[in-house]
């Protein structure tokens, strides 16, 4: 399916035209508190007045967001005969609005579970999807992630993909410089998982390339909060979203999310921690390739990797990576042995099936143990 991408100049005309079209006169508005600061929100609060639609708020739900927070939304998109759907946020707002519109037309309420367990719904409803960071390029992928009972759901489905997806770079004007950096580091990490994963293709790979290029060549412009660096940081995250939708992250992602648990790092600073690490550490170790097309080809595609940086080759590649972390002032957090066991068991094992290059349990403790180590952050 072919997204629309429109964007929000003219006061948001664009989406003006998209709400016509989709017919919709009840919406429901998946968002954070805070969108009542932002020139969304304002456009939200006119929106009945000026073209009679209707806007329902939804906003149970916190980061990690959990099922039950889901089937609140559902009842209330069910409750006010909602016929359209649009979520405003990050990848919890974003994951949310996807499983509402998943999940709306299955029979029953989704007590116990259910709706995890059933396939189908969620295609006939127009879901429009707006990211206010420039990171995780939900907007972009087939799928949401929920937690059950304290146990994290992955959900996916070729419905979960918006229909539009609405850039627009004012939103990023507030974000917190941590954050700023972090959402940037899970893009970028998104097109290089993308580009070395066994499931890449040609389509995906491209995504992946120029996901990587925009990141770098936008970096510095949104770093200093600038609107054209914001637009281009924005459209390189969507791209690196589509990269993933197709391809899937890979070891970075399946050993970063007890890092951030552990360590209150955020998501996108705990990927790069993974990443700056583990991109050296497959250049050198190639022989272990397991990917059916070959050890050549996956040096081809570490080296194209390289080129996308700038680069002559993996090994630049993977020194340039190295220097963005320790240039954006990130921690390397310290862990303590009893750490490291808990680490060590808690990848997902999904993921690392899209790796390239085998890991066993002795090669993830050592990687383990270069990612949470200082002598990683000294350029």
């Amino acid at each position: 399916m072919e997204q629309t991408i429109i964007g929000a100049e003219n006061d948001y005309s664009q989406l003006d035209g998209w709400l016509r079209d989709s017919g919709a006169e009840t919406v429901l508005l998946v968002c954070g508190k805070s969108i009542g600061r932002q020139a969304i929100g304002r456009y939200f609060e006119a929106l009945p007045g000026r073209l009679g639609i209707r806007v329902v708020r939804f906003s149970a739900f916190a980061p990690n967001p959990v099922y039950e927070s889901v089937r609140e939304g559902v009842a209330l998109f069910r409750r006010e005969g909602c016929q359209g759907l649009i979520a405003v946020g990050g990848g919890s707002a974003i994951d949310v609005a996807k499983c509402i519109r998943l999940w709306a037309c299955l029979p029953g309420d989704g007590a116990d579970g259910a709706w995890l367990r059933q396939e189908g719904g969620g295609r006939d409803v127009p879901f429009l999807a707006m990211p206010t960071t420039a990171g995780t390029g939900s907007e972009a992928t087939r799928f949401a992630v929920i937690y059950e009972q304290g146990e994290k759901q992955s959900v996916t489905d070729e419905s979960l993909i918006p229909d539009a997806v609405l850039l627009d770079p004012g939103a990023l004007k507030t974000l917190p410089e941590y954050q700023r950096k972090a959402c940037m580091m899970d893009a970028l990490c998104h097109a290089i998982e993308s580009f070395w994963s066994v499931n890449s293709t040609e389509e995906s790979r491209e995504y992946s390339r120029r996901a990587t290029e925009a990141v770098l060549r936008h970096m510095d412009g949104y770093l200093a909060n600038t609107d054209e660096g914001n637009a281009g940081m924005l459209m390189a995250a969507h791209t690196a979203g589509r990269a993933i939708n197709l391809a899937q992250t890979t070891a970075g992602h399946a050993m970063c999310y007890k890092i951030t648990s552990l360590f209150g790092c955020a998501h996108g600073h705990a990927a790069a921690l993974c990443d700056r690490v583990l991109y050296p550490w497959m250049t050198e170790h190639t022989a272990l390739c397991r990917d059916p097309r070959g050890r050549a080809w996956l040096e081809g595609r570490l080296d194209d990797i390289g080129r996308a940086m700038g680069q002559k080759n993996a090994a630049q590649g993977a020194e340039k990576l190295g220097r963005i972390f320790d240039g954006l002032g990130l921690s390397v957090p310290g862990a303590t042995e009893a750490q490291f066991a808990i680490l060590r068991t808690s990848v997902n094992p999904v993921r690392m099936k899209n790796h390239p290059v085998t890991l066993d349990a002795a090669a993830i403790d050592a990687l383990y143990r270069r990612i949470l180590s200082e002598e990683n952050s000294e350029g």
